[in-house]
């Protein structure tokens, strides 16, 4: 393969800077954007204006029958069963490093580029590629790469790994970038509006049926409005009123119901994980001390690793940790590099 690169543009400000930049450090690239859902034609059109300033080569690709089977599917298959799932990273896993990097392939493109804030490098004794963090901490998105392998780190770029957002923003208007101080998207790209139980509802077309609020005695409190409506440690819009705040604390999706409790009922410091990969490294030795990230948006922590299976580990925390989610991400880190992770249990 040549070192002609692919670069995955979604419209949004970073993966345009991510594209100047590879065109400014001398690649020949172009610009791919994935058509995934309904309305995305404006991400696509913004995407064609940046790569026309560029002098790039702008192409679509309708991949919608693959994102709705492998990442809107797998979010509702796994909302049915009470877990609440990262789409960003099976869509990672699946579309941006799985479809993109074939349609890359096709295209005599060696190397695939986003506009993720991580970086990657290779460990010149071993010869394996290691996932490191951003170099921006409060932008970092090492974690949501955490299911990417050896072969798809190996032809991967992340121009902005060593930048802050401020510096993105500023080289997209310093070139003329329409989308420089477009807002970054806080919700799941194909549920705009965080409705999550009307999106499944109408995807499905199913009436999830009502059953009881229990406590953590098996008391029965009340009655919730289905499964699909709650996730752990949710304290909002339960529909209930107990005299005190109340959380949701378990999920159980062959008896349907939900546990409510106090947020100290939410802390443990115990985490099963199961469908293990590896980054950084090929495997790890049980008895690991490392630090653990349970969720996007969390802090990682120290704990010790066990291995209880061929696929599958328990993380032992130091302190009691709120509210491990299942279907949720434990993402395992030595400092700044990715080891690996898996889905909590």
């Amino acid at each position: 393969m040549s070192e002609k690169v692919l670069a995955a543009m979604s419209g949004g400000v970073d993966s345009s800077a991510a594209a100047l930049l590879l065109k400014e450090q001398g690649y020949e690239c172009i610009g791919a954007t994935m058509r995934l859902f309904g309305g995305s034609e404006a991400e696509a059109e913004c995407a064609a204006a940046v790569c026309g300033k560029l002098g790039m080569e702008h192409r679509v690709f309708d991949l919608s029958e693959l994102f709705s089977r492998k990442v809107i599917g797998s979010f509702i298959s796994e909302y049915e069963l009470g877990r609440t799932p990262n789409p960003c990273i099976v869509c990672n896993r699946y579309l941006k490093f799985g479809a993109l990097l074939e349609k890359a392939g096709e295209l005599g493109c060696g190397l695939i580029a986003t506009g993720h804030y991580a970086r990657i490098e290779r460990d010149e004794e071993t010869g394996r590629f290691k996932l490191r963090k951003a170099a921006f901490l409060p932008k970092d998105q090492s974690y949501v790469l955490c299911r990417l392998t050896q072969e798809q780190l190996s032809r991967a770029i992340f121009p902005l790994g060593g930048l802050s957002k401020e510096q993105v923003r500023e080289k997209a208007a310093q070139n003329g970038f329409e989308n420089a101080h477009k807002h970054d998207s806080q919700d799941i790209c194909f549920i705009p509006d965080g409705d999550y139980a009307g999106f499944i509802r109408r995807a499905t077309g199913k009436n999830y049926p009502e059953g009881d609020f229990i406590d953590t005695s098996g008391k029965i409190l009340g009655r919730h409005k289905g499964l699909v409506c709650y996730t752990i440690g949710q304290r909002k819009g339960l529909g209930i009123s107990l005299g005190e705040r109340a959380y949701v604390c378990a999920i159980d999706p062959a008896a349907n119901t939900v546990t409510l409790g106090q947020d100290s009922d939410l802390y443990t410091r115990s985490v099963r994980v199961r469908s293990l990969n590896f980054i950084s490294v090929p495997d790890i030795t049980d008895g690991l001390r490392a630090c653990v990230k349970l969720r996007y948006s969390h802090r990682e922590q120290p704990a010790l690793i066990s291995r209880t299976g061929e696929d599958e580990l328990t993380v032992l925390f130091d302190e009691p940790q709120r509210a491990p989610t299942p279907g949720q991400s434990a993402v395992i880190y030595d400092g700044e590099y990715v080891l690996g992770g898996g889905v909590i249990l």
